[in-house]
């Protein structure tokens, strides 16, 4: 015989016995139930120096309602941190967002378990995350060809010290992520303090074109654009007029020295959750590219102390803008 609830009815038995002198395992064979009910019963809903009835189901009702509560609960918090999961935040990130807001808690644990059952039940919450892939050697051929393409290219070497500090935005990172060999693409943009990405979309891939994309896209924030770090695509060519334009200066990494621009390369990462390999971009829109980049501004970051890029961007550009006296460019 299991466990099982008792009834009102049930425990005043109990207590009419407990009277009577009987034993513990007396009345669980005469209430037909396991000996072990009977003495969860009296811990749990016993009072100093007795039991009694009334005061028993009286805490027994009470503890069924918390646990009701706490279910509902439960299937709330599921139910927000799964939404979460399907927006591509990591474990990590729902775990440190909600130790910043401070209300609720869970752990990175909780939230791996939660979609291991997921999982086990057929759900599709797993693959949301990042897989880990192998790195191939030939991953920069198609970008090979643009090596001693680019006319009056200033090398990383010569970018000025404080830019790898940090210490304020207004450095950049670019990349295109690609289709094929260059049949099309998007240029991304990430600024290096806050994370903070920008991106536009490229039908095809050519110097003018992605030179145009890169000043459409970053013009309005000119004011927040210092400098520019670059792959050695040939897409980039073009960087004097890109330069020019924004007032600002550009450099290019060293050969196959992609770590120079890894804040760059990690957020191609985050990309390509949503746009993994083989995806035509000349078929993705600029609007539908520019919700996925809000998603990604959107996410708590672990280097930012778990606010997010679009916070820790127009936080610290705003409050330059204040201090300088100087008028956001739209």
């Amino acid at each position: 015989m299991g466990y099982r609830q008792l009834t009102q009815e049930q425990r005043y038995q109990i207590s009419a016995l407990l009277v009577a002198g009987k034993s513990q395992r007396q009345i669980a064979e005469m209430l037909g139930c396991h000996s072990s009910t009977i003495c969860r019963e009296l811990r749990r809903n016993g009072i100093t120096g007795g039991y009694q009835a009334n005061q028993a189901q009286q805490r027994s009702d009470q503890r069924r309602r918390l646990a009701a509560k706490a279910h509902k609960r439960v299937s709330s918090l599921i139910d927000w941190v799964s939404r979460l999961i399907r927006k591509r935040w990591s474990p990590e990130q729902i775990a440190g967002l909600m130790a910043r807001m401070g209300e609720l808690r869970v752990s990175r644990q909780w939230i791996y378990d939660l979609i291991l059952r997921d999982r086990a039940k057929g759900g599709k919450l797993w693959t949301y995350g990042r897989h880990s892939r192998k790195r191939r050697a030939q991953r920069n051929l198609a970008k090979r060809a643009g090596l001693g393409k680019i006319p009056n290219r200033t090398g990383i070497e010569h970018r000025p010290p404080e830019v790898d500090q940090r210490l304020a935005v207004g450095h950049w990172e670019g990349d295109t992520v690609l289709h094929g060999h260059k049949q099309s693409g998007i240029v991304t943009l990430v600024e290096r303090r806050s994370g903070y990405l920008l991106a536009g979309q490229l039908g095809r891939i050519t110097a003018e074109l992605t030179a145009n994309t890169i000043i459409r896209v970053l013009n309005p924030i000119r004011g927040a654009v210092h400098t520019l770090t670059l792959d050695n695509g040939s897409e980039f060519a073009d960087h004097q007029r890109m330069a020019a334009a924004l007032s600002m200066a550009t450099y290019f990494c060293d050969p196959y020295c992609s770590g120079q621009r890894g804040t760059n390369e990690n957020t191609n990462g985050l990309l390509r959750q949503y746009y993994p390999k083989g995806t035509d971009f000349s078929k993705v829109s600029q609007r539908a590219l520019n919700r996925v980049v809000e998603e990604l501004n959107n996410r708590p970051r672990k280097r930012l102390g778990y606010r997010t890029p679009a916070e820790v961007f127009w936080g610290e550009y705003s409050g330059a803008l204040r201090t300088s006296g100087a008028a956001l460019i739209v």
